[in-house]
């Protein structure tokens, strides 16, 4: 069954039902499982449908598993509310003339509809109105919501507009194209904009209007566009033409259906297909194939919505992977391949394709995969679940206002025990827009600007910040022109996928990853003979931090020396000196700006006068007297030592606590050196008393 008249919008129930409708009055149901179609309800004569957007599956909790009503816009001025059976709820007089579109926010608490009478209203979940956003003299085509529903975008001849809900708050409005712009969409996974227009181009924006990509012009207008759910791809819609793009607008792949011009593009709710709603009548539906993932030798591709092709380049050999169910999302890495069907998880090792690790999923549509090196995580509407590569099930992390529907592969990352998440509610980004850890140790590649840069050890920052710079390697990135993207960084290989789509390939220096193994494996002389051969001051500035990190002195002394830091090579010195361990540590902990945990350490080892010490020689005055009057011990060293520093600087004591314990007390410095020296020697008994005698053996 197909319509009789022009297709004017379609929409999706779940993956495999679809509803559309046609100036023919009928709306009808498509069920892709066993291809059959039916009409759920005849309209009025009168009633010539234009959009369609079903109420969204509520987020947390009362998840629905599939949309049960859905708003129904029309060239009658009027908004309908139609259930799933086909009964109409409610119709609400709108605009004047048509009512060109209508869109529920991302939580169903509100709906905007847009007319020919170029009003923008936003109306109540059971259609109350609530306000006119906005008013002008020419028809709004399209609109859609902001990622955080409190923004809509909407056209205005070649202009677009970006208004806020709130009263006063800042439009944003830019020329978009050349022609009227007929078609919107906004992403709420990666915040880029989509516009069409009949200048016969369509065009990628940032959310604050800036142009990212503009296609070529098309022989026709662009008719429809669409972001995929997870945002990764796009559809274009046209005469006889459907094209799909990467989020950065080049172009995988161009279908040219029979179809006349394609008003209106949905995505199924898993990513997987498309529905076009057709001028001759039709509804054509595409399926998203030959989707391609690599790791080292293996390429694993998509041949059927069931089926892959694993091949191994080094050797030509080739499995077919079949899957019971539709393949939903995939990741290859760590010598792991995951996979989600619409049902299920599956679990492969590259050491055998023939068994794979099988379970079943909890929610079903998986929109995000996540691989680390002991471990991945997937993403759901539900929630985020972490699991072992032998299946199983390990935690699933929450935070407050967590929203898995906006989460994806740039705000989310993942190592062996950290799961990060940028938080959505603070957008103060980071100059670095793309970012990617080396798949075998510590390293971390990233592009800001027009800088390639790698931190050969991203731990200096806890250990040693000043010299973070000197473990950097840095160079140009001008040649990937706008907007590139780190798709991989595989031993010393960085691979960058630039706005063309084109790959580039970055060697790095394979020495860091090398000392890096070393040190893992306290290979410390090994270490040192490397950074002589390699002769250059990063490795060096790597190791002197590494070593820091490790608590290994005498290799810290050898590197902080080949890079000319003098004073730190004293201070470590000082270190190797101290009579107890707990004194080292202590020392090293400073070394790295760790006061308080130097600090806990003094004291959990009853070194209570070389904690009061380490705060005197960093002038924290208030906690050295505040340790001395709580362990009631060396009140009169702390006064002592302040009033040397304020003698210094011939100024008079003004602090109260000071005054208070200073009263009536002499200063008798013979006495408080030879308490200092008793502390010491006292230590050192303490140290040489838990060391093991000579021909004590320390194996077991």
């Amino acid at each position: 069954m197909t319509h009789q008249e022009l297709v004017s919008c379609v929409g999706w129930t779940t993956a495999e039902e679809l509803y559309s409708c046609s100036d023919d009055h009928q709306i009808v149901k498509w069920n892709l499982l066993t291809s059959e179609t039916s009409q759920i309800v005849k309209l009025p004569d009168d009633i010539y449908p234009i959009d369609l957007h079903w109420f969204p599956k509520s987020l947390g909790t009362k998840k629905q598993t599939q949309a049960e009503s859905f708003v129904l816009t029309s060239s009658d001025g009027k908004f309908h509310l139609i259930s799933k059976l086909g009964r109409v709820e409610k119709s609400v007089e709108a605009h004047c003339g048509a009512v060109l579109a209508g869109r529920w926010n991302y939580e169903g608490t509100a709906l905007v509809t847009v007319g020919e009478d170029g009003q923008i209203k936003i109306w109540s979940k059971t259609g109350m109105l609530r306000s006119t956003l906005a008013q002008q003299g020419t028809p709004v085509y399209s609109v859609a919501w902001g990622p955080d529903s409190e923004k809509v975008l909407y056209t205005a001849g070649k202009q677009l507009i970006i208004k806020p809900l709130q009263p006063n708050a800042k439009v944003l409005q830019w020329k978009a194209h050349d022609g009227i712009i007929l078609k919107v969409d906004w992403n709420s996974v990666n915040d880029l904009i989509l516009s069409a227009g009949e200048d016969c181009k369509y065009k990628v924006w940032d959310s604050y209007g800036r142009p990212l990509y503009s296609s070529q012009p098309h022989e026709h207008p662009i008719t429809s566009v669409a972001w995929a759910p997870d945002g990764e791809l796009f559809a274009v819609g046209s005469f006889h033409t459907l094209r799909l793009c990467d989020k950065t607008g080049w172009s995988y792949a161009l279908e040219k259906p029979n179809t006349g011009s394609i008003f209106n593009i949905a995505w199924s709710i898993d990513g997987t297909q498309v529905a076009g709603a057709c001028g001759n009548g039709h509804v054509v539906f595409a399926h998203v194939i030959e989707q391609r993932w690599e790791w080292k030798n293996f390429q694993v591709t998509l041949t059927k919505r069931r089926t892959m092709q694993v091949r191994n380049v080094l050797n030509d050999a080739v499995d077919l992977l079949e899957f019971r169910d539709r393949v939903i999302k995939a990741s290859l890495n760590y010598a792991h391949l995951v996979v989600s069907t619409s049902l299920q998880c599956y679990v492969f090792s590259i050491k055998n394709w023939n068994t794979p690790l099988i379970f079943d999923l909890k929610e079903g549509t998986v929109s995000l995969i996540l691989q680390a090196e002991r471990h991945f995580l997937l993403v759901d509407g539900g929630g985020i679940y972490l699991y072992s590569y032998e299946g199983r099930f390990l935690s699933a992390p929450k935070f407050p206002g967590m929203r898995t529907d906006i989460l994806n592969a740039q705000t989310v990352s993942l190592s062996n025990d950290t799961i990060a998440i940028k938080d959505k509610a603070d957008e103060k980004r980071t100059m670095v827009h793309t970012l990617a850890w080396s798949d075998t140790c510590n390293i971390l590649c990233g592009l800001q600007d027009t800088r390639f840069t790698v931190w050969y050890y991203p731990n200096t920052v806890y250990v040693d910040r000043d010299i973070l710079p000197k473990t950097l390697y840095e160079r140009d990135a001008s040649e990937f022109s706008k907007n590139p993207r780190i798709v991989s960084f595989v031993g010393n290989q960085v691979t960058v996928r630039r706005a063309d789509g084109s790959l580039v390939h970055i060697s790095i220096s394979p020495y860091p990853a090398i000392l890096h193994e070393y040190v893992s494996s306290s290979k410390w002389e090994d270490a040192v003979r490397l950074c002589r051969f390699v002769k250059e001051q990063t490795i060096w500035a790597c190791l002197a931090a590494m070593a820091v990190a490790n608590q290994d002195m005498t290799t810290a002394e050898i590197a902080y020396a080949a890079i000319g830091e003098i004073d730190k090579v004293q201070y470590i010195n000082s270190i190797k000196n101290l009579p107890s361990k707990e004194s080292k540590m202590a020392h090293m902990l400073m070394f790295s700006g760790n006061i308080q945990e130097a600090e806990i350490v003094l004291l959990q080892a009853g070194l209570v006068y070389q904690a009061i010490q380490i705060n005197i020689n960093l002038y924290n005055w208030e906690r050295a007297l505040e340790l001395a009057v709580k362990y009631k011990t060396h009140v009169d060293t702390v006064l002592a030592y302040r009033q040397k520093f304020l003698e210094t600087f011939g100024k008079q004591e003004t602090n109260k606590r000071y005054l208070q314990y200073a009263e009536g007390l002499q200063i008798d410095w013979e006495k408080i050196k030879a308490k200092i020296e008793m502390e010491i020697t006292k230590e050192r008994e303490r140290s040489s008393s838990s060391q093991p005698s000579k021909n004590f053996s320390l194996k077991h």
